[in-house]
């Protein structure tokens, strides 16, 4: 490598750490919205309609980022919130964020922190096609109710037998002449899974993920 190719990779290299592999994953934003009622403030989650994919799960409102249509992540959650609750951006005061989290299964989301105009909040639409309904929980409620704790384990499989017995190969190891131990699915790693209670409505997953990273901050 010659000096002038080595100072190309160094004015290359990122200005601040971002994520590796970014392009290949699910990139998507959330909204984690406050609404300050009478004095008190609560958290507003959504329940997903029954239909689509996840459906029943509460979570916060966001999406996947629309390339030539988003601008930024900011920009992905509050087109979001305004396509599933009718609430617009002008009504939504955003006081800051949280790290990104990388999902194992392939994702990655960007949390927002928003403050709702109660007006707003008292005259929203949602829409039914992807929102049953909100749930409205005051944030003293989580500041006394620690979640539930359970695990999930994962494995890494080079291959997968379908309903037919057919073997399809993800990873050819033995062309590959990768070690043995590698030909059978491997890693068997625990994955800490949270739960939250609240009148009836079981808060889990990503969202719960992200709702115990935004508790320990107050």
């Amino acid at each position: 490598m010659r000096k002038q190719e080595f100072k190309k990779l160094i004015k290359n290299l990122p200005k601040k750490p971002g994520v590796m592999g970014r392009e290949t994953l699910f990139n998507s934003a959330v909204l984690i919205p406050f609404v300050k009622i009478e004095g008190e403030y609560f958290i507003l989650f959504q329940k997903r309609a029954k239909h689509i994919r996840q459906g029943g799960d509460i979570c916060f409102p966001g999406g996947g980022f629309e390339v030539g249509v988003d601008k930024s992540f900011k920009q992905t959650a509050l087109r979001e919130t305004k396509e599933e609750l009718g609430i617009k951006k002008k009504n939504i005061k955003i006081i800051g964020r949280l790290d990104t989290m990388v999902a194992s299964f392939g994702a990655i989301i960007e949390p927002f922190i928003g403050l709702l105009n109660e007006s707003a909040f008292q005259n929203m639409k949602i829409d039914e096609n992807e929102v049953e309904k909100v749930v409205l929980v005051p944030l003293e409620y989580f500041k006394t109710h620690e979640p539930q704790e359970y695990n999930l384990r994962s494995e890494v499989k080079p291959y997968h037998i379908d309903e037919f017995g057919n073997k399809e190969v993800y990873l050819p190891v033995d062309e590959l002449g990768l070690p043995e131990a590698y030909q059978k699915p491997w890693g068997h790693k625990k994955h800490k899974v949270y739960v939250y209670k609240y009148d009836g409505e079981v808060i889990w997953g990503m969202t719960a993920v992200i709702l115990k990273d935004l508790l320990k901050r107050f």
